[in-house]
């Protein structure tokens, strides 16, 4: 009879842990995949602003050679990310093709004049650092006129401003809801283990005795939970990059494997954390306070 009631609290025991390492994985899981949305948010918000282009437009006058030397200066200027010169020559081609006929040919020269498209670094790209740009550059004798739509830049800023704001906060509250099923958790998990762990404490067993080896495992539910949880990511970014190529997955290597150990250290440190408090709570209590 003993036995068969050892086996079940052993059953019952390692039910506990089990469903502990599952929940830490389910939680670290939604937590990974809000991280891949958090820094894909990033990526795609750089994209959007190194993609915002200003047009610079030259005198019908200016040759190559002089285009070639203003597009390399524009290209040192605090904040572009790079300025590509268009040549008159290139220009006719691609209005060319868009238009579907030679219109050289049929006005008999080339109207156009050189052009040279310049970005601006994602941390740059705003009105103040294109007006500092417009200012230094429009000037120049070479330059006919600085054309982009300042509407456009203040909008990309205005709504990435915002989408960031509503993502961390929704990571906030992700995080502080992952916290409290975490240590829910372990709490339950201990509360199957109060009278052992008030039973060490009345046999002299000091404090740290008695944490040290729920603290060990509650490294061990972190660290497979945070195993369970990374495997589960892998398989995320791969289904979704096949579906989504411009996501980061698997490639990116410094992103993966910060993602990976931010998991697995995000595991350890709430269970252990959890299993800390958890188990101080039950030092703290009378005997008869335990039922």
């Amino acid at each position: 009879m003993a036995e068969e009631g050892n086996k079940i609290a052993r059953k019952a025991v390692r039910t506990s842990y089990l469903s502990s390492v599952v929940s830490i994985a389910m939680v670290l899981f939604m937590a990974g995949v809000l991280a891949v949305l958090l820094m894909n948010a990033r990526m795609v918000s750089d994209h959007f602003k190194e993609s915002f282009q200003v047009m610079v437009f030259l005198q019908p006058g200016v040759g190559e050679r002089q285009a070639g030397v203003l597009a390399e200066r524009m290209a040192s200027h605090e904040g572009v990310r790079s300025a590509d010169l268009v040549t008159a020559d290139d220009a006719a081609v691609t209005l060319s093709e868009e238009l579907g006929e030679d219109f050289v040919t049929f006005i008999g020269s080339n109207p156009l004049s050189h052009t040279i498209d310049v970005r601006f670094a994602s941390s740059h790209a705003n009105v103040d650092s294109i007006a500092l740009f417009e200012g230094t550059f429009s000037g120049e004798k070479a330059v006919q006129e600085i054309r982009y739509e300042e509407g456009l830049v203040e909008n990309i800023n205005r709504n990435i401003r915002r989408i960031t704001v509503f993502i961390l906060a929704f990571c906030v509250l992700l995080f502080f809801v992952m916290g409290v099923l975490i240590n829910n958790t372990i709490r339950l998990t201990l509360y199957a283990k109060r009278l052992l762990i008030k039973s060490m404490q009345l046999v002299g067993a000091t404090r740290g005795f008695i944490r040290k080896p729920f603290l060990w495992k509650g490294v061990q539910s972190g660290f497979w939970g945070a195993v369970l949880a990374n495997f589960l990511l892998v398989l995320f970014l791969y289904f979704t990059q096949r579906q989504v190529p411009e996501l980061f997955g698997l490639g990116d290597f410094r992103l993966m494997s910060t993602l990976v150990l931010a998991v697995f250290a995000a595991g350890i440190i709430i269970a252990v954390t959890s299993t800390f408090f958890a188990i101080n709570k039950y030092l703290r209590k009378r005997y008869d306070e335990l039922f």
